[in-house]
């Protein structure tokens, strides 16, 4: 069972998975997740292909996922050192803060609340929305070129490079790639026809629509909005 809510945090969402049966499926989406599990606090990072998560059978988990660009201020590190990666919360903040936050939530009767908590403490006076992110993925996220994108943030294309590493783990190519693809995604599971997805989500045609799901899915979109074979997790 997968269910989430918006978060009392700015720019989260907080979800739970109880009763996984198999690895699940996380796609890319160019979020930042803290999560709970079996009394261990890890932090997932942006994905630049679809990971399979252990699938513990029985297991509760409970996250929050952080929208794309807002994750390295709540856990002071650059996203592109979290990319592709499942790390213990203490490899990145002090091991005994981690240790008494995980305590507290082991043994809240609402872990959900409890995490949230935890990530306010973690950071008290998180900075304010970057400007730049919100714009980023404003023009990316809408098909918009890299070129277009840094004119509009006023910035040159190396310095956007730059902060987009920082911010989200990827380049604005690979930024725009994952935005493309999660709204794709997202259109087809509104049962909108594929042919009219990839020229709504901005793809030359449905080919390349399908080559770019299966090179960040690994499945095609067919088994993706059908939701055969190995758990998928959306959004992540």
């Amino acid at each position: 069972m997968y269910e989430e809510r918006e978060s009392r945090l700015a720019s989260a969402v907080l979800w739970r998975a109880t009763g996984r049966r198999g690895p699940a499926r996380v796609l890319p989406d160019g979020c930042i997740d803290l999560i709970w599990c079996d009394g261990e606090l890890i932090v997932a990072g942006p994905d630049t292909h679809a990971h399979l998560g252990p699938g513990r059978p029985g297991a509760e988990y409970v996250g929050l996922r952080f929208a794309p660009g807002s994750g390295p201020g709540l856990l002071g590190v650059p996203a592109h050192e979290l990319r592709d990666r499942r790390v213990p919360l203490a490899a990145v903040r002090s091991g005994a803060q981690v240790r008494r936050f995980t305590e507290r939530i082991d043994g809240a009767a609402d872990r959900g609340l409890a995490l949230e908590e935890a990530a306010r403490r973690l950071c008290p006076e998180r900075p304010p929305s970057d400007p730049l992110c919100e714009a980023v993925v404003h023009y990316l996220g809408r098909g918009q070129s890299v070129s277009a994108a840094a004119a509009a943030a006023g910035i040159g294309e190396r310095q956007l490079h730059r902060r987009c590493l920082a911010a989200f783990g990827y380049g604005p190519k690979t930024l725009a790639r994952v935005l493309r693809f999660d709204g794709a995604l997202r259109l087809a599971r509104r049962g909108v026809p594929y042919a009219e997805v990839a020229l709504l989500a901005g793809y030359a045609d449905q080919a390349h629509l399908s080559r770019e799901v299966r090179a960040l899915a690994g499945l095609p979109l067919g088994q993706l909005v059908a939701g055969r074979g190995t758990r998928t997790v959306e959004p992540r």
